[in-house]
């Protein structure tokens, strides 16, 4: 910390990054360990693209492209939530907030927003080359870091090496894709998507990184509150945009009503428990991130799901009502067992507890075929939500 002059005149205290410090491990007993502003704001960039996903995803499912729209939604949210995830492991190991380890991240979150911006032309047009382009710039900080890991940190140098190779070569295989056909780019990704999995697998076989589970469990927490956040945001717009037609005000109330109830539910559903008390070793920590794709990818698809819920009650969606009601209700579904498997289960909580989640997913399946699905989706998960807290 550097004494400076505030933005007023008056002195203040503001953070100042060194110019350059060694790539060492962290401690990972370090006590106090939380999210930093960089963190947050890495957070924040990386939710545009969330955004982009889901809204694309709602325009797809309101006009009847069912199937190639939940496609192209979870190959996108794929390199959003991979991308992320590996800064974020990252850092939990190797922090050291200096000026290149802040230059990296900007370099990320560029990444980040390039590839928000050919969203809309991967949905629309299935043109995943400018998407393509921001997930290699994204990458490529990420292999910079490794290869600083490297250099200045011998003890896991054998590791830095397997992840800078790794994610190095995946990430010409993403561009390689776009010298292939349209056609046969879907082969690619059923290629490289596991490769990329298997990436932090074959790296931490030599040594594991000194990833915090205190800084994980938070980090992760707080992502899932953004998402969430951007759900609400997604609904609210097109509830306006209703409202402000004068259409279907009514049952736009149940809607939204319906909408908070399952929002405010699913927060509640995710922290019930404390995750870092058991992320004890390599092997829960990758089931546990990895499940994640499930948690996050449902949990902005949720937003989607309630514009369309909000475009049928207006009339100007092209579903039926059964499969309007689904885009909500196997989102929410999804989110409640891969809640209950990550952070519940593992608490060995009694039969009761065990049960429940489950059965509230299977009664949100049903209430797609009543004839309000969003408001019964929110008291389903509301009655439920507290049988999940301590």
């Amino acid at each position: 910390m550097t004494l400076e002059p505030a933005g007023n005149g008056t002195p203040g205290v503001v953070p100042s990054a060194p110019l350059r410090r060694r790539m060492i491990a962290r401690d990972i007993d370090e006590p106090h360990r939380a999210a930093t502003p960089l963190e947050l704001l890495f957070d924040l960039c990386f939710v545009v693209a969330v955004a982009q996903a889901s809204g694309r995803m709602h325009h797809a499912l309101s006009e009847g492209r069912v199937g190639p729209g939940w496609l192209s939604y979870a190959m996108v949210f794929f390199a959003i939530w991979w991308a992320w995830m590996n800064f974020t492991w990252f850092g939990s190991a190797y922090d050291t907030d200096d000026v290149p380890y802040r230059l990296t991240a900007f370099v990320q979150i560029a990444g980040a927003l390039i590839f928000a911006a050919g969203i809309p032309r991967a949905f629309d047009q299935h043109d995943f080359t400018v998407a393509t382009v921001g997930y290699a710039v994204m990458r490529s900080g990420l292999v910079a870091n490794w290869i600083r890991v490297a250099r200045s940190y011998p003890a896991g140098r054998r590791t830095a090496v397997r992840f800078a190779v790794g994610v190095a070569l995946c990430e010409l295989g993403w561009l390689g894709l776009l010298t292939l056909p349209q056609h046969t780019r879907i082969w690619g990704w059923l290629v490289l998507v596991p490769a990329e999995l298997a990436v932090p697998v074959w790296a931490e076989h030599v040594r594991r990184t000194s990833w915090h589970p205190a800084h994980i469990a938070e980090r992760f927490g707080l992502f899932t509150i953004i998402v969430l956040g951007e759900s609400v945001l997604a609904a609210a717009v097109t509830v306006q945009s209703a409202v402000d037609a004068g259409e279907g005000i009514g049952s736009l109330y149940v809607v939204a009503g319906g909408g908070l109830l399952t929002v405010f539910a699913m927060w509640w559903l995710y922290f019930a428990k404390p995750a870092h008390r058991f992320l004890t070793s390599n092997r829960v920590g990758f089931t546990w991130g990895y499940g994640h794709y499930l948690v996050f990818a449902s949990a902005a698809a949720v937003g989607a799901g309630l514009a369309v819920a909000a475009d049928h009650a207006t009339h100007h969606s092209a579903l039926p009502a059964t499969p309007a009601a689904a885009a909500l209700t196997v989102p929410v579904a999804i989110f409640l067992v891969t809640v209950w498997a990550l952070q519940i289960r593992p608490h060995h909580a009694g039969l009761a507890h065990s049960v429940l989640t489950p059965a509230a997913a299977v009664l949100v399946l049903a209430a797609t075929f009543t004839g309000h699905p969003v408001l019964g989706t929110g008291l389903i998960l509301t009655t439920w939500s507290r049988s999940a807290s301590p």
